[in-house]
């Protein structure tokens, strides 16, 4: 196992990531073990959380470097989930980071619907998301059911990701929510609006009754 990135380069972004993981635990949106956090580094690689670590203890050394085949390339365990992050940025080189939670409201609104997809609209939260101006339109959160094997996942997304685009964000049934942004604060900035939006939606069908 082998890396090139510069050791100074690597510590900020662990520094940050680690700062991120604490900070969204702290919000309620990753009990426990839950979740996985990631930073690009460069073409070839990114940083991301070790596995089974408690994100309220999150610290640079909890932080590690995979390739984006999802290989380490430092000595601890990667992430369960690594190979969801690494599609991610594979397919699209302007992504710069990824966070993946297990809120409440993520994790109840997907297993409420019966549709393969969370819509969005109306909101004027939605122009928290790069390149969206206006509150007047629709966005649609695929939903993939839950599994263990996170390759054929990964696979998955893949395929939806191609004939449906990359969109902002997806949910995985009962687990939680992935989104993504060209900086980590983007990332964050989707991230805070989307778990808004979805104890919106969550509220909603809780007083209406209804679900999709």
């Amino acid at each position: 196992m082998t890396t090139n990135v510069a050791p100074d380069v690597f510590r900020s972004i662990a520094k940050k990531l680690a700062v991120s993981g604490r900070q969204i635990y702290a919000r309620g949106w990753s009990p426990a073990t839950s979740s996985n956090f990631s930073i690009r580094i460069n073409a070839d690689s990114c940083a991301i959380t070790v596995s089974g670590k408690p994100k309220g203890e999150l610290s640079e050394q909890d932080i590690m470097i995979v390739d984006l085949q999802g290989i380490p390339l430092t000595p601890q365990k990667p992430s369960a989930e690594t190979l969801l992050h690494t599609q991610l940025y594979r397919r699209e080189p302007e992504i710069g980071a990824v966070l993946h939670t297990h809120s409440l409201a993520a994790t109840v609104l997907s297993r409420l619907i019966k549709s393969r997809e969370v819509v969005l609209s109306g909101y004027e939260l939605l122009k928290a998301f790069d390149g969206i101006q206006t509150h007047d339109l629709t966005i649609k959160l695929p939903v993939f059911e839950n599994t263990q094997d996170i390759a054929a996942l990964a696979s998955e997304v893949e395929q939806r990701m191609t004939k449906q685009g990359t969109g902002i964000a997806y949910l995985i049934r009962g687990h939680g929510l992935y989104t993504w942004g060209k900086t980590l604060s983007d990332c964050e900035r989707h991230l805070e609006a989307l778990e808004f939006l979805l104890q919106c939606e969550l509220e909603k069908a809780r007083v209406s009754g209804v679900s999709d």
